[in-house]
């Protein structure tokens, strides 16, 4: 495989992820990145360590997903089997946690574990609803 620098040299211009604005940063839409921002830091095109943490919707239930790229070389070799995906606690106690374990102990981005702590957060509290409030005559 190509080095992860010579890859963010050809994709970082080019590439069908990309979104630009007027008066915005360039902005990515790739899998595993985990501020959607078009940088090598969080780029899951060019990074063979790719973080994302996100939501999923499945009908009624509502689920954050940790995004985190295989640890076996040979995976890198096949496009459809590079990303793993593995549940998150939603309490926040054990989720962050959890979080934790598979950065710091794993030795795994370590410099995305606070990017990482707020994207858990933010993801958790976009799934509250607004409670219906009746008034009363």
């Amino acid at each position: 495989m190509a080095p992860s620098s010579l890859i963010w040299e050809c994709v970082k211009n080019n590439s069908s992820f990309i979104r630009k604005s007027t008066n915005m940063r360039v902005m990515s839409s790739e899998a595993g990145n985990l501020c959607g921002l078009n940088s090598y830091k969080f780029s899951g095109l060019a990074s063979s360590n790719v973080l994302d943490i996100s939501g999923k919707n499945s009908g009624a239930k509502e689920s954050i997903m940790m995004t985190t790229s295989h640890k076996k070389a040979s995976r890198h070799a096949r496009p459809g089997s590079i990303l793993l995906s593995t549940g998150v606690k939603k309490s926040s106690k054990k989720g962050l946690a959890q979080i934790s374990k598979a950065l710091e102990g794993g030795f795994y981005r370590r410099d995305l574990m606070e990017v990482a702590r707020a994207k858990y957060v933010k993801v958790k509290t976009s799934f509250k609803k607004k409670k219906v409030v009746f008034k009363s005559r």
